[in-house]
């Protein structure tokens, strides 16, 4: 089990040249890639190339000789095409790596190219212990240093909040405001959750290319090729989840193909076939602590004679406790069926986090990495300040399966859950259940589409805790809360650049629409949830200012 190395995690600020020029550039990448619908970053993003590029720009399928700067948002590197400041984005270039590309695309700002030749090798590079790193889309930084890693992420998340937030770095700096990034002390085996597709159309690395695959020796079981819904990369092993996973993935790799069972993949083209994913989720039972997996098996129809030779294979797992089989018939690319049933054990598989106890199943969201989930819920509990009276009310927004506003319930008065998903809601109130809590109420609702009659249910909170999807809080959701004028917000955040630009609003106001902002920002703390590929979580704390307008 890889551990993290214990050298150097403060000392995240290397002094080294390329920093200097990643500082202002990084924004540009990012925003401009990332944030498109969002006008203000559009204009954001065009101040700063029209700053750092003159009137070059390269052309489609040119050549060009780079030297990778940094890694940009998404984990890609960020280049300078020398002697005119242009940015150009290339996927799978680190940092100190020189190498010819092909311009592949062009966007107002910026351009992406493919690497075709290293010409020298980057900083920090390191061997990728996963055979399939140079293919699979999932943790591409894996030939990166970790120190490495964490640095770029930090520096990434420094980056937004300037160029997006509009927060100075004398600011950040006089108030320490940014606060180092918490590393992530396992960086194998750490999800809780993996989801592996069937398919006939097997991905192979241009060398393979000439091989002739027909039938069953073309079908796939693993995840798709980037850029690809059709093509599947043959995986027998996954280094990011748990070994009983891993046996389980073999398990079937080992006979599913085999042309006596009847079993077909789906076919992502014509939409025939019958296997179309493979869920594993790993728990751990509560009275030994032992680890327990569910298998979901999800299909086209129900046929559960067909699963059943594969059904017996995987319970021969130990840890197997669940196996079931959740059946789509559309032709979409979603896991969730709109049928499940359960065709070995439980329904579900039981975690703790925080002291309490959740029961997961097939389509329930959890925290995919359940060892830094406890430290990201701890340093939210220390954001919230928790006066230890039990007086506080807290509205928690996108609240999910209810697990941040349930750690804090038995310390609090009253916990107000809102979340769109149906399910998550059900989930939420079974888990306040299972927990003895009842201070907590869990609501389903659209948080994008709310009118004026939203808070009338629920009273004037201390804390508000929202943790949004990827494009951050609706427009009206931020009008929302800086009416409602909360003394505490604790915004966690999956996509930094949205994040940003949210701080900048609740903060700083929209003057283009009038809006005023009211709060000021006390600390943003990032958290690496996922070694090795380049998402990052933010925790961000919000003080009311002292006299809001």
């Amino acid at each position: 089990m890889a551990t993290m190395p214990s050298h150097g995690l403060r000392h995240l600020y290397t002094t080294r040249p390329w920093q200097k020029t990643y500082r202002f550039s990084t924004s540009l990448a990012s925003l401009s890639s990332f944030t498109e619908d969002s006008e203000q970053t559009k204009s954001n993003a065009a101040e700063t190339s029209s700053t750092t590029s003159g009137p070059y720009f390269p052309k489609r399928n040119q050549t060009l000789e780079l030297v990778c700067e940094s890694l940009a948002f998404k984990g890609k590197g960020l280049c300078k095409v020398e002697d005119t400041g242009f940015v150009v984005l290339c996927d799978r270039a680190l940092p100190g790596e020189r190498f010819i590309g092909r311009v592949t695309r062009k966007k107002g700002n910026y351009a992406e190219v493919t690497k075709l030749k290293t010409l020298s090798p980057p900083w920090d590079l390191v061997d990728a212990p996963c055979e399939y790193a140079s293919y699979c889309g999932g943790c591409k930084m894996q030939n990166l240093s970790y120190e490495a890693q964490i640095r770029a992420k930090e520096q990434q998340v420094h980056d937004l909040v300037i160029h997006v937030g509009k927060f100075s770095q004398s600011e950040l700096e006089s108030l320490r405001i940014m606060k180092p990034i918490v590393p992530c002390d396992i960086q194998f085996h750490y999800r809780n959750k993996m989801e592996f597709s069937f398919g006939s159309a097997k991905w192979l690395p241009k060398e393979a290319l000439a091989e002739k695959q027909e039938g069953d020796s073309n079908y796939a079981l693993g995840l798709h090729a980037p850029g690809f819904f059709d093509k599947v990369l043959d995986v027998n092993k996954c280094l990011l989840q748990s070994e009983p996973a891993n046996m389980v993935l073999a398990a079937i790799q080992d006979c599913w193909r085999d042309a006596e069972l009847g079993l077909s993949p789906y076919n992502a083209r014509s939409h025939v076939g019958f296997l179309k994913h493979l869920m594993l989720r790993s728990g751990r039972n509560l009275n030994n602590g032992l680890p327990e997996l569910m298998v979901n098996f999800v299909t086209s129809s129900y046929k559960p004679e067909l699963l059943k030779p594969l059904v017996e294979r995987v319970t021969a797992v130990p840890e197997v406790v669940s196996v079931m089989n959740n059946v789509n018939t559309s032709v979409g690319n979603t896991s969730v069926g709109e049928e499940e049933y359960t065709l070995h054990g439980k329904p579900y598989i039981t975690e703790t986090l925080r002291g309490l106890t959740f029961q997961i199943s097939a389509n329930s969201f959890f925290q995919t990495n359940t060892r830094q989930a406890e430290v990201l819920y701890r340093l939210i509990e220390e954001c919230a300040g928790l006066r230890g009276d039990g007086s506080e009310i807290v509205l928690d927004l996108f609240c999910g399966t209810g697990t941040i506003g349930l750690t804090l319930a038995r310390r609090v008065k009253h916990v107000y859950g809102y979340e769109v998903v149906p399910q998550a809601i059900s989930d939420a109130r079974l888990n306040a259940e299972l927990n003895d809590i009842h201070n907590a109420t869990f609501v389903q609702g659209d948080l994008n589409k709310i009118d004026e009659n939203f808070g009338s249910n629920f009273p004037r909170p201390d804390i508000v805790i929202s943790d949004p999807n990827r494009p951050g809080m609706h427009m009206k959701l931020i009008k929302f809360l800086l009416k409602l004028k909360a003394p505490q917000i604790i915004y966690v955040s999956c996509n930094p650049a949205t994040c940003a630009r949210d701080l900048d609003y609740l903060c700083h106001g929209v003057m283009e629409k009038n809006i005023k902002g009211c709060y000021k920002l006390k600390s943003v703390q990032p958290v690496d949830m996922f070694p090795h590929t380049p998402h990052i979580e933010c925790i961000c704390l919000l003080e009311l200012c002292d006299n809001p307008s």
